[in-house]
């Protein structure tokens, strides 16, 4: 049976040549960073070249990388430990403005805040996924510290605005006593956006590698010069003392590695994805009542998403896989109740089409071939969900 992954939006397979870059720092360079003999010194060598050459990357200095376990304690740094600094405990001082549709990282760490007395503003979405940045300049107040919008929803894979959002943030802060500061979510972006911070505008930028063809279990947090955290993992003094635990070196130069990588032959990986994820658009979308979700336009390179009438999104990934090939849904069962997608309750998709969503997330390994096999495959599942479906 042929084998088809396409839930790269999810995980990606580690490349091997991140794999061999790996290898030496899981058996003969062992030694722990924070000890001051050779052993020791040799691996915070490793560790700080890999934080030169992220910062290369992404424009920045490389004392403002901190390396994490993931996007979900960046985005939990970035949010609960700005905010903490800012007000010193005294969170019903702070207002922050957050996108309905961020990750559960950042939806979870703005509700945890809110929970405590900070105000939050909820940024609506059109029905492609967009904010509209003029809502966010009309929701600022005179407290507000933080706004937090995600670079790429990695639901739909729209592209927000986020390098025209940091020019509006930075020229309010001119006339402003207390700076707002800018976070961005940019799992999803990094592999085919420009993710620059200085192009981009943020003080707080998320990243995972595991989205990226790096292993599971490391990501980071620029943190620009002058934005206030206070760490929430204490312990030793590790990670500029804002993030306590010995580094999972070995996972930070295959992060290292990865985003190198990304970076070879950029535009012709990102054209070659594009051509395919518009040919799994076009003809998905032949089949009736198929609805592309997420902007058509601005939408990130390798996810195409979205909702099948009179199909259940469970289902549909339970029969593609006996067919060999990996999908996702935004739906989640949980207690034998079917939940409907968050993010496509707050693009004003009805429930009864929220349920049957589809994301289908390729990769710069993902073949036509590939792409062919979804689409023979696909419209046979459809149909036959479609057949054994209550009639309403």
């Amino acid at each position: 049976m042929k084998r088809v992954y396409l839930d790269n939006a999810a995980t990606t397979q580690v490349d091997p040549r991140v794999l061999k870059a790996m290898l030496p720092y899981l058996k003969d360079k062992f030694g722990n960073p924070s000890s001051i003999h050779s052993w020791g010194q040799e691996i915070k060598k490793a560790v700080e070249e890999s934080r030169k050459k992220v910062a290369s990357i992404l424009g920045c200095r490389a004392g403002e990388i901190i390396f994490t376990s993931c996007a979900s304690e960046s985005n939990n740094l970035a949010l609960k430990g700005m905010v903490e600094a800012v007000t010193n405990g005294n969170f019903k001082k702070a207002h922050i403005i957050v996108s309905s549709i961020e990750h559960h990282a950042g939806l979870d760490s703005a509700k945890h805040l809110e929970k405590l007395g900070v105000k939050v503003t909820w940024l609506s979405v059109d029905q492609y996924g967009l904010i509209d940045i003029k809502e966010i300049e009309k929701a600022i107040q005179e407290n507000t510290v933080l706004v937090s919008v995600m670079y790429v929803n990695n639901e739909m894979g729209t592209i927000e605005p986020i390098a025209k959002l940091g020019k509006m943030i930075k020229k309010l802060n001119k006339f402003r006593q207390s700076q707002i500061y800018f976070h961005t979510d940019a799992v999803q972006a990094i592999q085919y956006l420009n993710c620059n911070v200085q192009g981009l505008g943020v003080d707080l930028l998320s990243l995972s590698g595991h989205k990226f063809h790096a292993p599971k279990g490391v990501g980071l947090l620029f943190k620009k010069d002058g934005t206030p955290i206070t760490r929430l993992q204490d312990g030793g003094g590790q990670e500029f003392g804002l993030r306590a635990g010995t580094e999972n070196v070995a996972s930070i130069v295959g992060l290292i590695k990865a985003l190198e990588l990304v970076e070879e032959h950029k535009k012709e990986k990102v054209k070659r994805v594009v051509y395919l994820r518009d040919k799994l658009i076009k003809g998905i979308l032949k089949i009736g009542g198929v609805q592309l979700t997420g902007h058509p336009q601005k939408r990130i390179p390798h996810i195409a998403s979205f909702v099948v009438k009179g199909a259940e999104g469970e289902a549909m990934i339970l029969l593609l896989d006996e067919t060999g090939i990996a999908a996702s849904s935004g739906s989640a069962c949980t207690s034998k109740i079917l939940e409907p997608s968050y993010v496509l309750k707050a693009m004003n998709i009805p429930p009864e089409l929220s349920h049957g969503s589809l994301r289908l997330s390729l990769s710069s390994k993902t073949t036509e071939k590939d792409i062919d096999y979804v689409l023979e495959v696909l419209p046979k599942i459809i149909k036959k969900l479609r057949k054994i479906a209550p009639k309403l």
